[in-house]
């Protein structure tokens, strides 16, 4: 069976601060592959959150997945309850910025024989985390003065 671990932050405001994923992908155990990425940052006038962060690492794994030719059995963990629940049917999608996110993530599980979402604790979702940090300290490495100018950090 598959594990995919999906995180996203959104600093140092959320919404409107940078936003960042991360994802990792285990078969019997062992990794299979991590990514971690920039989504957007209000500073470049991007409308993101975490939520929006959270969804985008989700799909970068499913899409991934599914491009080795991977749809059988998944497990999704993640911490976010709220995307959990919203793909799970327990709660509606209301903000406009994730309609099309949760479009997207519904569909591509759909993909998959069976798919199973599971809530995590942050302790146990430490690998996603960590990657979607590495993603912003490197989107940092090459904005840093812009960023603390734009959000009046010192």
């Amino acid at each position: 069976m598959i594990l995919l671990h999906f995180d996203g932050l959104c600093m140092p405001k959320n919404p409107g601060g940078v936003a960042t994923f991360g994802y990792v992908i285990y078969s019997d155990g062992k990794r299979l592959k991590e990514g971690c990425g920039f989504v957007g940052a209000g500073m470049l006038g991007d409308d993101v959150s975490n939520n929006v962060a959270e969804y985008r690492a989700l799909i970068e794994g499913l899409e991934y997945l599914l491009s080795i030719g991977y749809d059988g059995e998944i497990e999704v963990r993640g911490d976010s309850q709220l995307v959990i629940n919203q793909l799970s049917g327990k709660y509606a999608v209301r903000a406009r910025r994730l309609v099309a996110l949760h479009k997207k993530a519904t569909d591509l599980l759909r993909r998959f024989k069976k798919a199973t979402l599971k809530w995590v604790p942050r302790e146990e979702n430490a690998e996603a985390d960590r990657l979607s940090r590495v993603a912003f300290e490197g989107f940092l490495n090459s904005h840093r003065a812009d960023y603390k100018r734009y959000y009046g950090l010192h």
